[in-house]
């Protein structure tokens, strides 16, 4: 009998040991991929410690005893995941990977562990059955109710063979959502098209160009090369201005076929087990299908309502498309180039056609967008809706030498939390922009202050010059930071963007109307050569053409959405052919072949990398519904920072976490229910 070989250990492991860095951040120096594997097991020992003694107390239980016990319980667990699950997406490397591989399926089990545990449950389930008679007040039994449906969504509820099934397959779907991921990123990082002649730079303006030579650069070309990789902020302006149609080809098909070629980072098979292994999940739970099963928890009660206001968009925007396909085609007539038109032309046309009718380019509105500016500007609106302050820190010591930090303070001058902005593209990054967080919110025993991270994937320049629709998404994920910063529960399960779904995109989405203000912008976009504001005249042509090609973007999104609800609408034991599916879906639909989708199934890390939003691509329009007619409270006020207005967001919205029921929280800002007709005007889409 062969001994196993003994795996060296550090010696000491700074994710054990009390963090006494400044705001009580990682150490992120001090930390190596070896040190997580041993980390989370002894967290998890130390939980499941927790775990036993609440669950094995001799008093009855009460809410004290149990329910915010659990709530305070498992803290050493949840900064070691914390940091873990930031650095795998913002920072990832082999040996990062390795470690994601051998611990995801671990720590599902663990989370398996913990919603089946039969004592911790029968305490739970003890006090839910008679929570009209505890004296709890609001944010209590909100917490109540909402730990215990989270337990039953679990699988708390299951039969003892049913359980043993389902921690099964969470750990197989761990496994498989992380190497969904690891392969899409190989796939983003891998491709790189170079350009190599003055002739393949035809078209592109100096802020793509710079950003081109950027990205060769960083990929080891050498200082006077410039390439094309497919971080959508380089990817996506080429497809805008790039002249040459053979070169937009190959980007547009190398973004389309991500994860769907032979080879080890094939996803098509992945996300077909993963389809496979849901509809048996939703049905242990007794569901007909996936897509009942997570609408369970979401404002959109059901498919039917899903559906419904997918379909409010989906034709009209078809309609609007197909009138707008004609003044492209007559563009690229008039330039000489082939039609039908193709999805790799459709963005490049409708850039000419904008600066046509609009007298509007894009390459003139970046030099007034450099990222400096548009981050001050986000800062303002925060400082002039809810009276924060953003002061940045030097030199903190972080995971990557392009982060940055700034202490976030209140009206007060108090110290109310920590944002973290990571804006650069780069090959151990993910693709896309999202909020993260280090730290959360709570109120208990002291109370916690929040560390909070936006990430999103700009083309690094000397300076980094955006698009609108860049500086549109960092408003976006600072409205989820700012959610998080300004959190103020009493338990860190209500605090910040543990809200449900299809509301957690509200206050994101809502701060991006902030980026439009003129006085945001006269005073915030100025070129940056000379630091003169931009002329009011581009302003008025920006605002004038807001809706321009709006039914492109609706298809593009609205397309993925219905194809994500078709996909886990598919009831138990049905087969998936994946891309047989999809090209059946985009028939069914009539998806326009020279639009194309924004995602791709082989490449939807909303669906696959994670089942947050699997059944739940919707939530992005269900929310514009609500902040289209959320901003339209302070039109009504005749002020975009009406004070009176922004002291209702920030008490019903922005810091009250999941303190209520979110159709609640809305009435309480808005005085009555959400309407859809703001977001189809929004959209140019009324009918």
């Amino acid at each position: 009998m062969n001994n196993p070989v003994p795996t060296a250990q550090p010696a000491r492991n700074p994710l054990l040991e009390d963090w006494d860095s400044p705001y009580g951040l990682p150490p992120f120096s001090q930390v190596h991929p070896e040190h997580f594997a041993p980390a989370f097991e002894l967290a998890m020992q130390a939980h499941r410690a927790e775990l036993d003694a609440i669950a094995s107390q001799q008093q009855p239980a009460t809410f004290d005893n149990t329910i915010a016990a659990l709530d305070g319980s498992g803290r050493l667990l949840n900064r070691i995941d914390l940091l873990f699950s930031n650095l795998t997406v913002s920072d990832t490397s082999p040996a990062l990977q390795a470690a994601e591989r051998e611990i995801a399926p671990r720590l599902a089990a663990h989370e398996n562990a913990l919603y089946m545990h039969e004592g911790l449950f029968g305490r739970i389930d003890a006090l839910f059955e008679r929570r009209q008679s505890l004296g709890l007040d609001d944010e209590s039994m909100r917490l109540l109710e909402r730990v215990h449906l989270d337990f039953v969504l679990a699988g708390a509820k299951l039969a003892p063979d049913a359980r043993l099934r389902y921690g099964k397959m969470t750990e197989e779907l761990a496994n498989l959502t992380t190497q969904f991921a690891q392969n899409l990123l190989a796939d983003e990082s891998g491709f790189l098209l170079p350009l190599r002649e003055d002739a393949d730079l035809a078209g592109l303006p100096e802020s793509v160009r710079s950003a081109a030579r950027a990205a060769a650069e960083q990929r080891g070309l050498g200082p006077n090369a410039s390439a094309v990789t497919l971080s959508p902020s380089l990817a996506e302006p080429f497809l805008t201005f790039s002249a040459r149609r053979d070169l937009r080809e190959a980007v547009w098909r190398a973004r389309m076929q991500r994860g769907a070629h032979d080879g080890e980072h094939d996803n098509r098979a992945i996300a077909a087990r993963i389809v496979q292994l849901r509809q048996e999940q939703a049905a242990l739970h007794g569901y007909a299908s996936y897509a009942d099963y997570a609408l369970a928890d979401r404002m959109a009660s059901g498919t039917a309502a899903v559906l419904d206001l997918l379909a409010k968009a989906w034709e009209p925007a078809k309609a609007k498309a197909d009138e707008d396909r004609v003044r492209l085609a007559a563009m690229a007539r008039r330039l000489g180039q082939p039609t039908p038109i193709a999805a790799w032309d459709w963005r490049y046309l409708a850039e000419k056609v904008r600066q046509e009718e609009f007298d509007l380019d894009d390459a003139e509105l970046k030099p007034y967008f450099t990222l400096d500016n548009m981050i001050a500007a986000m800062f303002d609106c925060a400082g002039r809706l809810f009276g924060l302050k953003f002061v940045e820190q030097a030199n903190p010591g972080l995971y990557h030498p392009d982060v940055r930090l700034w202490e976030v303070r209140g009206r007060s001058d108090t110290l109310i939390g920590v944002f973290m902005g990571d804006n650069f593209a780069r090959p151990s990054k993910r693709s896309g922009a999202w909020m993260n967080i280090f730290r959360s919110q709570s109120g208990l025993n002291g109370g916690t202050l929040p560390i909070v991270i936006n990430n999103n994937n700009f083309a690094k320049a000397s300076p980094t010059l955006l698009s609108f629709d860049d500086v549109k998404t960092l408003f976006h994920e600072f409205g989820h930071g700012l959610h998080g910063l300004l959190s103020q529960v009493r338990y860190e399960r209500l605090a910040g963007t543990r809200v449900l779904r299809d509301f957690v995109e509200l206050p994101s989405q809502l701060f991006e109307n902030w980026a439009l203000e003129p006085q945001i912008l006269e005073r915030h976009a100025r070129h940056w050569v000379t630091g003169e504001a931009m002329p009011q005249a581009l302003l008025d042509k920006l605002a004038a053409a807001r809706r321009f090609d709006q039914a492109w973007t609706t298809i593009q999104y609205t397309g993925p959405a219905l194809i994500d609800m078709a996909l886990h609408s598919l009831p138990h034991g049905t087969p998936v052919d994946l891309a047989q599916f999809e090209a059946g879906q985009r028939t069914v639909l009539g998806i326009p072949e020279d639009i194309g989708q924004r995602h791709y199934l082989s490449h939807f890390q909303h669906l696959f990398a994670g089942s947050g939003y699997a059944a739940g691509y919707y939530v992005y329009m269900w929310a514009e519904v609500l902040e289209a007619d959320a901003f339209g409270a302070f039109t009504e006020a005749g002020d975009p920072f009406h004070a009176e207005t922004a002291e209702r967001l920030l008490k019903h919205i922005y810091s009250a976490g999941s303190r209520r029921e979110p159709a609640q929280a809305f009435r309480s800002f808005r005085g009555r229910d959400p309407v859809v007709e703001p977001m189809l005007e929004k959209r140019g889409l009324m009918v």
